[in-house]
């Protein structure tokens, strides 16, 4: 099998690279205002962040010593209602958007007072209202029964929710392709070029031209951005978590570390681990994972591993370029992808319309 050396006759718009809850949420918000875009996904077997997402919709500590990305995730927590209620309307789809607030729980008083202080800050800096409680344990045991008597306390904000990640990024799918846009699925960019005033996308059995590209592919950025003049130095990042067996509903409030989803399944995470590409489960970390969320006693069923795409230190940087629209930061790291699908859909619209570069360098800054 050959690579194909000439653009294809079909042309599009906008070519996106990576079909996770990011890249389709640009996909969708692109073709949703008319732009012809067309969305490359290699499938599956990718290292896909978003099958291994956790879900939540989350505004409490984002943003700590960066205002802009705080005042940014307000901004997408707000509009969160809006999206899926059209995500809703267009697929039918129910993504289980559940917006009543979130807990952080502590384990002690340095915990419980570190926390505290770190919202304050974002508080003051922000200069809007950022709204958020500490409890005490008693207070946190009106809220949660179930909460152990050994929690310190909590630290509760009304923005936070939790979404299902596998439904949202059907619905992106779906509504995407209802809207006009073409999707290409079990396809693996291999290398990009700029040609002209456009850029084509190589895969090993043809190639796809559009006048502009946007990269999503996670982890597959830090080969790829280069081809096009981009740094994005991402690196594996494992997360493990435990997916408990179906139960009653007993937990009204996501926390940062248990939620119960809506079929009655509990999450519960997570881990960071720099271990490169192994997707491998391991003992200690469950052990420490469960320990975590001892005060809620569940049948766990299985343990799953997932990879994030992280950015360590450095920003992604991209040169001048006197036509595409290329996003400074191709590869978001997907920690909290449920909330990352609402912002990207977002920004889409603005890429060609010129508010793009304003939201592209509030965002830059914010790194």
């Amino acid at each position: 099998m050959t690579t194909a050396t000439t653009a294809p006759a079909h042309d599009t718009d906008w070519l996106i690279v990576g079909g996770g809850i990011v890249g389709a949420a640009i996909a969708w918000g692109l073709a949703r205002a008319g732009q012809r875009a067309m969305l490359l996904d290699e499938g599956d077997d990718a290292f896909r962040a978003a099958r291994g997402n956790f879900g939540l919709v989350w505004v409490q500590g984002k943003g700590f010593g960066h205002p802009a990305y705080a005042r940014w995730t307000l901004e997408a927590a707000a509009a969160w209602p809006a999206f899926a209620a059209e995500l809703a309307d267009r697929t039918g789809v129910d993504v289980e958007l559940v917006r009543v607030g979130g807990l952080t729980m502590c384990l002690d008083d340095d915990e419980l007072a570190a926390r505290a202080g770190a919202l304050a800050s974002i508080r003051d800096a922000v200069g809007i209202d950022y709204p958020f409680e500490v409890l005490d344990p008693v207070a946190l045991r009106e809220r949660v029964p179930q909460a152990g008597r050994d929690l310190a306390g909590a630290v509760f904000c009304p923005l936070d929710g939790h979404v299902s990640p596998l439904r949202l990024l059907r619905a992106l799918l779906q509504a995407f392709v209802d809207a006009g846009g073409a999707l290409h699925t079990g396809t693996r960019i291999d290398r990009i070029e700029a040609r002209g005033s456009g850029f084509v996308a190589h895969a090993a059995a043809r190639a796809y031209a559009a006048e502009r590209i946007v990269l999503a592919a996670g982890l597959g950025n830090r080969a790829l951005a280069p081809m096009v003049g981009l740094r994005a130095p991402v690196v594996p990042n494992r997360g493990q978590v435990l997916i408990s067996e179906r139960v009653r509903p007993f937990l009204r409030y996501p926390t940062l570390h248990v939620r119960q989803t809506g079929d009655g399944g509990v999450q519960i995470g997570d881990s960071k681990e720099d271990v490169g590409f192994d997707d491998g489960t391991t003992i200690d970390q469950l052990a420490r994972i469960t320990a975590r969320a001892r005060p809620h006693p569940i049948p766990v069923q299985a343990a799953c591993p997932a990879r994030r795409a992280a950015i360590p230190t450095a920003r992604c940087r991209a040169p001048p370029h006197p036509s595409p629209f290329r996003p400074c930061r191709p590869a978001p790291p997907c920690h909290s992808g449920g909330r990352a699908g609402c912002p990207a859909w977002l920004l889409s619209p603005g890429a060609y319309s010129g508010s793009a570069s304003r939201a592209r360098s509030r965002r830059r800054r914010s790194v």
